[in-house]
């Protein structure tokens, strides 16, 4: 029994951190800053599930710990408010977004102060409020008069039933993910920023980055850059008239047999004959129903038309026909491409399914028996480049491309320009007025342009987005002529406030800039960031290209915006067992894979056991699947954290998600895991306390002995070595190690008391403050600082060695530590034991085994 008890503690210390603002940011900058930040969640109505406390807790560790090594810690919580969701609510329910959003935000805020994260809410920030997305505003300001924001009609993905544009990520199956509504493919007017200016430096600038390699490669590849050649194919029959193509294998040139021009291609129009047009509107019409990654799978069965049209290859003069295929887009290269089947995967399967000629470049091995050949080797069948290697064949071929006029080097990347409109109420407004058809920047001075009150947020048939309807404030007049303007009517994506919010953080009360520079100097860039990989990508990229506008211009002083970054790993559900019956039998999992005929029989916990590394039914060999699944409300296995702090506490919480593995690795949820941790801090308890009414103190003042110190040291440096590698749940077992050593002495004393508590203080905060203030201090512990260990402490001053003759152990001995590698002094001592020396007794020893530091084996031949 234990008199532990967490929800009247956990309460109690929260209380006390807000009233106190324990956690308040200090303003001195003498110190050494350490900046560590959370990726600020969405507040969706749903609340916390408990996938989302584990990053929250690693930070929370990090940030206890490095405010009691001595630095100034900034660590802060906001919400990254604007969002479809809210929107989509309205539309059901005619409930304004932002009440929506302002009762989400209480409610995850109340939640997040549940699990006591030591959060400065004094810096909070939501990117709704308009004194925040004033900067945002005025950020888009600066990119839009640097050149970087531009107008421009795009193929977008367009949602009718939403009345919004979607992302490619928002798209799935040609539908969208939120509704599952039809998506198309449609030309609109939308505002671009300019992201492939940066493409070079996005690129460069992540070798200096301590990132996950896999994350930093998805960069990479998004990024693409390659290097080819541009060619120009003169259309037969239309003077004039080129295809340009970007190809990073311009010595394969000899081997194109057709061009392939993506669908919404501004030539397809011009080119294609009447015999053809038909055929090509129609196949025109179904790939704008599709989402680029949909029409690139590779797995998918190529399609395509024949435009009519003809090409004239430039290396040698022969017409090939030219198709339109949705395995090439618009947006990549110049929407065209030379096919070349001999030496292309996507290319070959293209050309047997249509018959067309296939031509290799590159001799393959004899030995190759495949179809495409993408490996080096000597050119074929390409005139003047016969012999030649990949890499002297492609200096080769551009520079007779340049000398000829029909072609030159070229640096492509597969980096699109960043599509910044949504067709929304809730989001930020721009800050731009169109007079006489033209974009205009609203002045500085005027900002926020703040959204209008509307009541009908159902989006307009025509694609005009929600805010066309508040006509009064659409309606404006340009400051500078006098002349009428009209408002821009998009809003921006919520990409936008999650840009640069970590800057915000710094000077959330700043008027005169999204960031005070001398704050921003000392505090960026952040140290630790931590959140999912789902923001690999996009997340990351913008922010990044956002950070390094803002520092051209001068506002920020770091190149890039996070240092350091983690990906938590996801928490699925509890495991789920389930068997499998036929024909009223029961049958291993292995055997009933394929089987027709076959019952799933789902099983509870009890039902089953582990056997080496499988689950089996019960007192059975039969073999059961065990698998965990993603938490979904469909599945019906969400766990809410409230239900767990309700039961064990949050500490128990706190502490089972930082032990359940690896903070990076995918990891199932296990009540039972819970309820271990629990009884953990049950007995870090009663180390310290009697189980009386009041629970009287158990620590004393004696001093600690040679062996209490070496257990405390070991601790001390194993949770210290493990928070800075952000190890946590090998930190932890250092923590319960000690207390089941702690378990077997006589006495806890005090001095080593308190050092146990600040190493659980950053897992466990609430029980350690109440540990703390129960050992007699006041005030909290949250800024006492870090115990140091001491290597000296950590050798024991005695070696144990067990003796063995003939292999069985007869005594233990306890040699000092100065003498434990001298064999015959070792051996000597072992030989005097009362236990040996009767096996020794009229017996021949013909072998002394020695392992120092380890054992002492005597063998013996009875005489």
């Amino acid at each position: 029994m234990s008199t532990y008890n967490p929800s009247e503690i956990e309460t109690r210390w929260q209380k006390y951190w807000l009233e106190n603002k324990t956690f308040r940011t200090p303003e001195d900058h003498s110190k050494p800053k350490y900046y560590v930040l959370d990726m600020f969640p969405y507040p969706s109505g749903s609340g916390l599930h408990v996938g989302h406390p584990e990053g929250y807790t690693a930070t929370d560790i990090i940030a206890r710990y490095k405010r009691m090594k001595g630095y100034n810690v900034l660590h802060p919580i906001g919400w990254d408010a604007f969002g479809l969701p809210a929107e989509q609510y309205a539309v059901k329910t005619g409930t304004h977004p932002r009440d929506t959003t302002e009762k989400n935000i209480n409610r995850f805020r109340e939640q997040l102060q549940m699990l006591g994260f030591s959060y400065d809410w004094d810096r909070e920030v939501n990117t709704t409020d308009p004194d925040y997305y004033k900067w945002t505003q005025w950020i888009f300001l600066q990119l839009f008069n640097k050149g970087l924001a531009y107008e421009d009609e795009q193929p977008v993905n367009w949602c009718p039933q939403l009345g919004t544009v979607l992302a490619n990520e928002e798209v799935i199956d040609g539908k969208s993910e939120v509704g599952g509504f039809p998506v198309i493919r449609k030309p609109m007017r939308q505002w671009v920023l300019k992201i492939t200016e940066y493409a070079d430096r996005l690129l460069a600038d992540l070798d200096d980055l301590e990132w996950p390699e896999s994350t930093k490669e998805m960069q990479r590849n998004w990024i693409g850059k390659s290097i080819g050649a541009e060619i120009d194919f003169q259309i037969d029959k239309h003077e004039g008239t080129e295809i340009r193509v970007f190809t990073t294998r311009p010595d394969t040139i000899f081997g194109a047999t057709y061009m392939v021009l993506a669908p919404e291609h501004h030539l397809v129009n011009k080119i294609t004959t009447d015999e053809q047009r038909d055929k090509v509107e129609k196949y025109r019409e179904e790939a704008a129903k599709k989402s680029d990654l949909e029409r690139q799978e590779l797995t998918k069965e190529k399609s395509g038309v024949f435009t009519g049209a003809y090409a004239i290859n430039p290396a040698n003069g022969k017409e090939i026909p030219v198709w339109i295929a949705d395995y090439v887009l618009a947006h990549y290269g110049t929407g065209a491409i030379m096919a070349v089947p001999g030496q292309d995967e996507r290319d070959w399967e293209f050309a047997e399914t249509f018959d067309l000629p296939i031509i290799r470049t590159v001799q393959p091995p004899e030995d190759f028996d495949g179809k495409a050949y993408t490996e080096d080797g000597p050119a074929i069948n390409s005139d003047f480049l016969n012999g030649l290697d990949i890499t002297a064949a492609k200096k080769k071929i551009i520079e007779w491309l340049e000398e000829n006029g029909v072609g030159k080097k070229s640096i492509n990347f597969k980096l699109r320009d960043w599509l910044f409109s949504r067709q929304r109420y809730w989001g930020e407004p721009f800050p731009i007025i169109h007079v006489d058809g033209k974009p205009k920047a609203v002045s500085e001075e005027d900002l926020p342009v703040t959204l209008p009150e509307i009541d009908d947020f159902q989006p307009t048939e025509s694609g005009e987005p929600p805010l066309a309807r508040a006509k009064d404030w659409v309606k404006t007049t340009d400051p500078e002529t006098g002349n009428p303007a009209l408002r821009e009517t998009n809003t921006m994506p919520q990409w936008a406030g999650s840009c640069w919010y970590y800057l915000r953080y710094i000077s959330p009360e700043f008027d005169g800039a999204p960031v005070d520079k001398g704050d921003e100097n000392y505090w960026m860039p952040v140290d630790l960031y931590v959140g999912g990989s789902e923001h690999s990508v996009l997340h990351l990229l913008y922010a990044r290209f956002w950070h390094k506008v803002l520092y051209d211009c001068g506002l920020v002083s770091t190149k890039e915006p996070f240092k350091k970054l983690v990906h938590q790993g996801m928490i699925l559900g509890e495991v789920e067992y389930t068997a499998y019956q036929k024909d009223g039998k029961m049958i291993s999992a292995d055997e009933a894979a394929g089987e027709s005929g076959v019952t799933r029989v789902p099983l509870s916990d009890s039902d089953v056991e582990k056997k080496g590394e499988r689950f089996v039914m019960k007192g059975t060999e039969i073999t059961v699947e065990a698998k965990a699944h993603k938490m979904s409300k469909s599945r019906g296995n969400v766990i809410n954290p409230d239900d767990v702090v309700d039961r064990y506490g949050a500490d128990s919480l706190r502490l089972y998600e930082m032990f359940m593995g690896p903070l990076e690795q995918v990891k199932p949820w296990s009540t039972k895991g819970v309820e271990g941790v629990n009884r953990f801090l049950n007995r870090a308890w009663r180390l310290l306390f009697n189980n009386d009414e009041k629970s009287s103190l158990k620590v004393t003042d004696s001093e600690p002995n040679a062996e209490q110190l070496k257990v405390l040291h070991e601790a001390i440096k194993k949770v210290t070595d493990d928070i800075e590698e952000m190890r946590f749940n090998t930190a932890i077992s250092a923590l319960m190690i000690f207390v089941n050593e702690a378990n077997q002495w006589d006495s806890m004393p005090k001095s080593v008391a308190e050092p146990f508590v600040i190493l659980l203080s950053p897992f466990a905060p609430h029980i350690a403050e109440e540990m703390w203030s129960r050992l007699g201090h006041g005030g909290s512990l949250a800024y006492e600082k870090w115990p140091e260990y001491d290597e000296k402490l950590m050798v024991s001053k005695t070696v144990e060695y067990p003796v063995q003759v003939n292999g069985k152990v007869r005594a233990n001995i306890e040699v000092p530590a100065d003498k434990a590698k001298d064999k015959e002094f070792v051996i000597g001592l072992a030989k005097q034991q009362q236990n040996v020396e009767k096996y020794l007794d009229g017996s021949t020893i013909i072998k002394e085994i020695f392992v120092p530091e380890r054992i002492v084996n005597l063998v013996v031949k009875p005489g």
